[in-house]
């Protein structure tokens, strides 16, 4: 027989069982706690720990790196060896091979740097920098086994000695060679020749080819290559018709005879050379009366040029003009005479007749 059971008190007993449950599970929950917590070992307080951990490292660190230092000096003051009475250690064997690296990339630097440079002012003959590059190198090289030779602890005084003296010996026997070789670094660096600059040489119109280091390679009108010392384009007189402009000066002389028209000879010479296509047009011609000649009066026809090395043609085309102009205003160009004058009895004596009898024989 079923009993029915009031809702209150069916209500009181659900929330009774409720509290029940939470109660027990709150319970289990501090239990595990309790015996999670007692299971680790005590806590120490981290200040009281960490100075000692610092120390402790600080220290073996600097034992390590005392340790490295002493085993460091030790090695680089070991003794290799001895060359001439001087203790050569791994150190100063070091800095001799850091001196002689060093010493390497410099002479490359500069090696590169002065054919910047020479090629600028257009020394293009790769025989001449080659030979100019390679005693740089030397130079540079000599100076830095110098150097470290010294680091190494040599006494240099004897060597400098022995060196001064070869110096000398070698300066006498390559005295030409050094004097060429130091006139061609001067033309490099005052440019008061250069290449394809027209020269006169010794009386001969030439053009530079090229310049080297010990001579200069010029070509003559006829086209024929001369191999120049550099000393003798700084120690003797040198004209450059191009050194600041390419103007020259064409100069030619013509005679006309004493009867002519001194007057018309300098107007048809003016009139014939203003006409001239190729002459520099800003500069007039020059007439000028030089000489009075033993056979002629002695004229001078100068007009300007823009280009030295076409001295021959224009001359040529000069002289033509010159002639043309005199023909066409019925000049006479004269030319050397000479009048023999004989006495009686020279005449007498080579012809056989008196000169008083109208030649006949006595």
């Amino acid at each position: 027989m079923a009993t029915r059971v009031p809702a209150a008190v069916a209500q009181r007993h659900s929330l009774g069982m409720r509290s029940a449950r939470k109660v027990g599970f709150g319970d289990r929950l501090r239990h595990l706690s309790f015996f999670s917590c007692s299971a680790l070992p005590p806590e120490v307080p981290s200040e009281l720990t960490t100075p000692r951990k610092s120390r402790d490292v600080q220290q073996a660190t600097t034992d390590l790196e005392q340790q490295a230092e002493g085993l460091m000096r030790s090695i680089l003051d070991y003794r290799l060896f001895q060359v001439a009475g001087q203790d050569v250690y791994v150190h100063s064997l070091c800095i001799f091979l850091g001196v002689v690296m060093a010493t390497f990339v410099a002479s490359y630097l500069a090696q590169r740097a002065v054919g910047r440079v020479l090629a600028r002012r257009e020394v293009e003959e790769e025989g001449s920098l080659a030979v100019f590059k390679r005693l740089l190198h030397y130079l540079i090289i000599a100076i830095g086994l110098t150097t470290g030779l010294a680091t190494l602890g040599f006494d240099l005084a004897a060597l400098f000695a022995a060196s001064a003296i070869f110096a000398v010996a070698l300066g006498f026997a390559m005295q030409n060679i050094a004097q060429n070789f130091v006139s061609g670094v001067i033309l490099l660096i005052e440019r008061t020749i250069k290449p394809y600059d027209v020269l006169d040489l010794n009386g001969r119109a030439v053009r530079v080819q090229s310049m080297g280091i010990r001579s200069t390679i010029v070509r003559t009108l006829d086209d024929e290559d001369l191999i120049v010392p550099n000393a003798e384009l700084v120690q003797t007189i040198v004209t450059n018709y191009t050194l600041r402009d390419k103007l020259y000066r064409l100069r030619v002389p013509v005679g006309v005879a004493y009867e002519s028209d001194l007057r018309l000879v300098e107007s048809a010479l003016q009139q014939a050379t203003a006409a001239i296509p190729w002459r520099i047009q800003e500069r007039d011609p020059r007439i000028h009366l030089i000489a009075f000649g033993s056979s002629s009066v002695d004229f001078e026809v100068s007009v300007w040029i823009n280009q030295p090395w076409d001295m021959g043609q224009r001359r040529s085309d000069l002289h033509h003009v010159v002639w043309w102009a005199l023909k066409d205003a019925g000049v006479t160009i004269a030319f050397p005479q000479i009048d023999v004058h004989f006495d009686a009895t020279t005449q007498e004596s080579i012809t056989g007749r008196h000169p008083s009898n109208g030649g006949e024989n006595d």
